[in-house]
């Protein structure tokens, strides 16, 4: 069985809105490292708006192995408006989200790492659907933005599954959920 993996890139007090425009003095060195580790293909779930901003720069982009990677995957992306997809490998996810991602779990396969997608995490963690969650801390506190567990409700309970310190400051850290059980 696949397992969904979300990987997240995080301020300090929890903003995960538009990294792009903030996160690139401490990523250089993480993303170096996970482009390295990246196959030539894999498997992708995204929500519409992390689609709708990738597809404006990563099908243009090449030799990096972050964008051969992205390119060459299959992109699953959620979305109840857009009807059509124009980045290759991209198929549409829609109705029910849960039994949808419940079934591509269920399939053969890489494992589905999810790029971003606050809402799409938020609402599989939520569901018991995500089993593992990445986040990158970067040492800086910008105050504002869309926060990733910004109206969650309910308890989640995770468990430490890793966590390395990059010389950047960049603390990545790695969660699986914890059975009710486990929560002290």
């Amino acid at each position: 069985m696949r397992k969904v993996v979300a990987w997240m890139i995080s301020s300090l007090d929890g903003v995960v809105e538009n990294p792009e425009a903030w996160s690139t003095p401490y990523m250089g060195e993480v993303s170096a490292e996970i482009g390295a580790g990246l196959s030539s293909e894999g498997t992708v779930l995204l929500g519409r708006r992390t689609y709708q901003d990738m597809v404006t720069y990563w099908p243009h982009q090449e030799g990096d192995p972050l964008a051969d990677y992205l390119n060459n995957s299959t992109k699953y992306v959620v979305s109840a408006t857009l009807d059509t997809l124009e980045w290759a490998n991209s198929r549409l996810v829609t109705g029910n989200v849960g039994e949808q991602v419940a079934k591509l779990k269920q399939e053969p396969g890489e494992d589905l790492l999810i790029l971003g997608s606050p809402t799409l995490v938020r609402s599989l963690l939520g569901q018991g659907l995500l089993d593992e969650l990445t986040l990158n801390l970067c040492p800086i506190l910008l105050g504002s933005g869309l926060r990733l567990f910004d109206g969650t409700t309910g308890r989640s309970p995770l468990r430490l599954a890793g966590s390395e310190t990059h010389g950047t400051g960049v603390l990545t850290v790695r969660y699986q959920p914890a059975g009710p059980e486990t929560v002290p």
